[in-house]
């Protein structure tokens, strides 16, 4: 007997027969003599419109009620699901993020799950009761639903899996694995049979929508056993694993993107210690991630300009920050620009391979894609372009890596 986490995206509950399919997939497991446990996100489309009427209602608004709006849409699923799967004879029922509990910290809206408490639901699933979880929440210090930020229940199924120490935890989503790049953009990617934890992390990071960035993080962690599997084929997967269990890989694995990119330049700015700091430091504190960095050289008494990338739903919130910080900082002028995406190659055979770098400018360059800035891993390199240019050098970054599948 094996004990599974299954975990169910928005398109794999997105109505009744959908959800009656997940009931089935779900039997499959308990026919086997599994224990299971079931965590789902919203139907489809519901978290957005209620996000969409909680920033309607009040631009402004409370953290707090913000949550108590947004965790409603797994509310109604999990309800549906148990009596689904108590349809065709199983035994289940619905746990929200505070009957378990998942305990959170207490930042509303993006909260990092704490602990959880298992105690209770192993009993059950002990039982042969199948437990169908609520995803995307939990319970603040403050005894209030919190909820995870966006894609957040690939988190809570990984977390829960990790708490349960389970076997597997297969992630069912709309594709039916990871791909070397977006099969939209470059139509002969391949499906990888398998990745690592480390280039899953950076390909999540760098823009690959299959596993939320924080799930594959907490995977790699807690060396919780992934799969990324469709909702609606029976095919093999996508399994996650840790580098030792493959044992030579001898090509890039994918090409990323991510077009929804902004870039900051602050021109004029004081070259001494302590500058970078204080910018960045308060773009922190008011939860802006920053990414890509680059600072120029500046020689001796003269100025420096920082550019750096960033979320374009940041932007804003990022300017007025600097804005707010010109006095102390005494810089020229800031440049912002929006229209530009982060293109990413991603392989652990970077870490033997020459070449890779040279590869991928001479392929740019040839196609006329100006880099406006570069940064490295030990398994990676990314460029910010215009993206005007983003499907052209995706496609071309594919072939030049020998991504595309064979005709």
């Amino acid at each position: 007997m094996a004990l599974i986490v299954q975990k169910f995206g928005g398109t794999s509950v997105g109505d009744l027969d959908r959800i009656r399919n997940v009931a089935q997939r779900v039997k499959l497991e308990v026919d086997a003599g599994n224990q299971v446990a079931v965590v789902v996100s919203a139907m489809a489309g519901t978290t957005n419109q209620l996000v969409e009427w909680a920033r309607d209602i009040g631009p402004l608004h409370d953290a707090r009620e913000y949550d108590a709006i947004v965790a409603t849409g797994e509310q109604v699923t999990v309800g549906l699901l148990a009596i689904a799967l108590q349809n065709i004879g199983i035994d289940a029922r619905s746990w929200l993020g505070w009957q378990i509990p998942v305990q959170t910290d207490d930042v509303h809206g993006a909260a990092r799950i704490e602990s959880i408490d298992t105690t209770v639901m192993r009993e059950r699933l002990a039982a042969g009761q199948v437990a169908v979880v609520a995803g995307f929440q939990g319970i603040a210090p403050d005894g209030r639903i919190a909820t995870l930020g966006r894609g957040g229940s690939d988190t809570s199924a990984v977390a829960l899996a990790a708490a349960l120490d389970a076997d597997r935890c297969d992630i069912y989503t709309d594709v039916d694995g990871v791909y070397t790049t977006d099969p939209r953009i470059a139509p002969k990617a391949t499906k990888l049979d398998q990745i690592t934890f480390e280039e899953m992390l950076e390909m999540a990071s760098l823009g690959a929508k299959v596993l939320q960035t924080r799930s594959v993080a907490m995977a790699m962690r807690h060396n919780v056993n992934l799969q990324v599997r469709s909702s609606f084929s029976d095919a093999p997967g996508t399994l996650v694993v840790n580098e030792d269990s493959i044992v030579e890989q001898e090509k890039i694995s994918g090409i990323a993107y991510s077009p929804d990119e902004a870039k900051i330049t602050i021109q004029g700015l004081p070259d001494k210690p302590g500058v970078a700091a204080e910018i960045f430091g308060d773009l922190a504190t008011n939860h802006v991630n920053v990414d890509m960095i680059v600072q120029s050289a500046a020689s001796e008494g003269q100025k420096a300009d920082i550019t750096f990338s960033l979320g374009r739903a940041d932007l804003a919130k990022a300017l007025e920050i600097i804005d707010g910080a010109k006095g102390s900082l005494g810089f020229d002028d800031v440049v912002a620009k929006e229209n530009v995406t982060k293109i990413s190659v991603v392989g652990m055979a970077m870490r033997s391979q020459p070449g890779v770098a040279k590869t991928m400018f001479q392929t740019l360059a040839e196609r006329g894609i100006n880099l406006e800035v570069i940064s490295t891993s030990e398994i990676k390199i990314s460029v910010l372009i215009a993206s005007d240019y983003t499907e052209l050098a995706v496609r071309s970054l594919h072939t030049a890596f020998g991504l595309d599948a064979e005709d």
